[in-house]
């Protein structure tokens, strides 16, 4: 609720009201011309073209933005000084000219002045109102105190009584004068008062001043027109309606042929406008110009340049991903806009990611806190870094090969408790069916092979060592070391189990060869897999506990020390041997070429594991069939993980960790047969 001032009740303070003015006039608004003086002889300088006008008389006005009409008090309007800017639409850049009198009585205010201005603006202003283009006029004034008078109330100002509801601004203070081509109101104009000319033409400039008087008053009027001899009115003559129809039509065709002229085909709108609305060449042409004008940027609305997804796109650019891979998850117009920045730096990225926010940040990197700390307090930075890191990562770790998974089957477990695998009994296979069609029960053996999984991970610190040092890719090594050392720790995991495992691998299992004839060859494979195919399909003693279960090796797994004799065993077509009785060789056919994919591994020979060796080689079974070894992942999840963790307050940085969820263990020893080789 407005506050009721005590000395008079009628009045209230108004609220949520503009705190400007563009003053406009009533009609009853005049017009008084005064031609500028002539230079004094001998003096080059041009005369100065002036203004007199009756700028507002005191009645009510409708004013933008006002929801009620608007009366300023001429009594506590306050005008700072006499010379006030004359300018083109409110711009300050744009001089016209000055004020060189500003006169306020209780009923009016009065406005003279010159056309000072020597620019291009105050040429447009003096052309054009030669061409006789209807400037109109604006004063801008400051509203400083505001009153409301509401409906069926009375107020009284500049000698007269306003019926609510009106604003009375009960003090204001005058800004500036503009000339505008469309005024706070239709019926404010403007001409161009040109200077005075030689003597013999006074006479006929005070005519032409005492005709002012004559004019229909308009609102907020400045009078500018140029001082020519008046030309005699020719005689009149009787003109046939036919004749004027054919002027009008022919003055309409050239009306309308200057405007399509002036458009050119280039401003549709303006050129409709123009002929639907009557606009004369002279105005077309200025609102021609006007739209052609460069226009500023709008400083209001700070639209980011570049998008979360771009700036992600650009720094795996940044990092070497391929390009392949990113088209797919971004796609091609992503792509194409972030490839601009594919070099960009952590210095540059934390920045953006702040802009792209809407938080300020240094144009100057400086020691880099204020940038960082804008950085940090995003959203899209942490993002836009765990997301790169995963992608990283992941290619790392889809690059780095991984021998364990070719030699063991592949489970998932839903939590990190112990799970147990049985198989079925060599004894359960299918039997006939008798004539009452009874199916007999298979059983599960007492066999039980168990695994669970477990969580290996580290963590690692985006520091501000880091971004102030500006390299991307450095950083970056670190999720491909992950990415590297997660792999490697599946194969690690399963190395060191299948090593250091004596019980799986024996005599008892009859999957272990030992001797000196086990050295690695085309003799002692032949004799590996002929140990292997034998492999029995139970464990008791029953008669079909002993039957075959007729199991293939596909896998031949060596040290690096023997994968070229295995290379070589496998590509030969054919192989020297020792002829009986003879020292020379002779070539036979190779039974064992391309019957077995070579896995070569440094795991088998490194002292780093326990029963390493350099001479011992392994058959295994495809483990989609058979699996000797089973690896299981937490949910399926076969790849590490990256996530952002929030750090101790007396760390300058971003933390992030990694882990992966998995186990290994052995299962069934009938799949793998070890040669120790020696």
């Amino acid at each position: 609720m407005p506050k009721t001032q005590n000395n008079n009740p009628l009045e209230a303070e108004a609220e949520s009201v503009p705190s400007s003015l563009r003053i406009v006039c009533d009609d009853s608004a005049t017009i008084q011309l005064e031609a500028a003086e002539v230079a004094a002889d001998g003096e080059d300088k041009p005369s100065l073209r002036k203004f007199n006008m009756t700028a507002y008389t005191g009645g009510a006005m409708r004013l933008g933005g006002w929801p009620y009409p608007v009366v300023v008090d001429l009594a506590g309007m306050r005008v700072t000084r006499k010379s006030r800017p004359i300018l083109k639409d409110h711009d300050r850049g744009s001089i016209v000219g000055h004020t060189d009198d500003i006169t306020i009585t209780d009923k009016s205010l009065q406005v003279a002045g010159v056309i000072s201005g020597v620019g291009v603006t105050a040429q447009e202003v003096i052309a054009t109102s030669e061409n006789g283009f209807p400037w109109q006029a604006s004063l801008g004034a400051s509203a400083d105190k505001v009153v409301f008078i509401p409906e069926g109330k009375t107020a009284k100002a500049n000698g007269r009584d306003h019926q609510g509801p009106v604003y009375i601004a009960r003090k204001s203070t005058l800004g500036e004068v503009s000339f505008v081509a469309l005024g706070a109101d239709d019926n404010t104009e403007a001409r161009v008062a040109a200077g005075m000319v030689d003597g013999d033409e006074t006479d006929e400039t005070a005519d032409d001043t005492e005709t002012t008087d004559d004019l229909e008053p308009v609102n907020a009027s400045l009078t500018m027109s140029t001082k020519t001899k008046p030309e005699p009115n020719p005689k009149s003559s009787q003109t046939s309606p036919v004749e004027q129809m054919r002027a009008e039509a022919a003055a309409e065709s050239r009306r309308i042929a200057g405007i399509r002229k002036l458009c050119a085909g280039n401003h549709p709108t303006i050129e409709a406008d123009a002929i639907e609305q009557g606009w004369s060449i002279t105005k077309t042409e200025l609102v021609v110009l006007r739209s052609e004008r460069p226009k500023a940027p709008d400083q209001t609305h700070h639209s980011p340049r570049y998008t979360r997804e771009i700036l992600e796109a650009a720094a795996c650019l940044s990092v070497g991903i391929e390009e392949k891979v990113l088209l797919a998850g971004f796609g091609e117009k992503t792509l194409n806009a972030a490839d601009p920045l594919r070099h960009i730096g952590l210095r540059e990225l934390v920045a953006e990611c702040a802009r792209s926010e809407g938080i300020d940040v240094p144009r100057v990197f400086g020691d880099g806190t204020a940038t960082i700390r804008a950085g940090f307090s995003s959203m899209s930075l942490p993002s836009i870094m765990e997301n790169v890191m995963n992608k990283t990562l992941l290619a790392a770790y889809q690059n780095t090969p991984i021998a364990a998974f070719d030699l063991c089957s592949v489970g998932t477990v839903t939590d990190f408790k112990e799970v147990a695998r049985y198989r079925l009994l060599g004894t359960g296979g299918f039997e006939q069916v008798a004539a009452d069609g009874e199916l007999k029960h298979s059983k599960l053996s007492d066999q039980k092979y168990s695994n669970k999984a477990d969580t290996y991970g580290q963590i690692l610190t985006l520091t501000r060592h880091d971004i102030i040092n500006d390299d991307l890719s450095a950083f970056m090594d670190i999720p491909r070391q992950m990415g590297r050392s997660g792999a490697e720790s599946i194969d690690d995991l399963f190395f060191t189990l299948l090593l250091k495992n004596a019980g799986f691998f024996s005599s008892a299992n009859a999957n272990l060869l030992q001797g000196a004839d086990t050295k690695f060859g085309p003799d002692a494979l032949t004799v590996a897999k002929t140990t292997f195919r034998k492999q029995k399909a139970g464990p008791g003693g029953k008669p079909k506990d002993q039957k075959p279960i007729n199991i293939r090796p596909e896998y031949l797994v060596v040290p690096v020390e023997l994968e070229t004799e295995a290379e070589l065993l496998m590509g030969s077509a054919q192989l020297m041997i020792d002829s009986q009785g003879e020292a020379t060789k002779i070539p036979v056919d190779n039974p064992h070429r391309n019957k077995y994919r070579v896995i070569s591994t440094p795991h088998l020979s490194d002292s780093y594991y326990p029963g390493a060796s350099a001479t011992a080689w392994y058959l295994f079974a495809n483990p989609n069939v058979l699996p000797a070894f089973e690896i299981v992942f937490l949910n399926g999840r076969r790849t590490p993980i990256i996530e952002r963790v929030e750090m101790p307050p007396n760390t300058l940085g971003m933390g992030f960790r990694s882990y992966i969820d998995f186990g290994v263990n052995s299962q069934d020893h009938r799949a793998a047969v070890k040669v120790a080789g020696e």
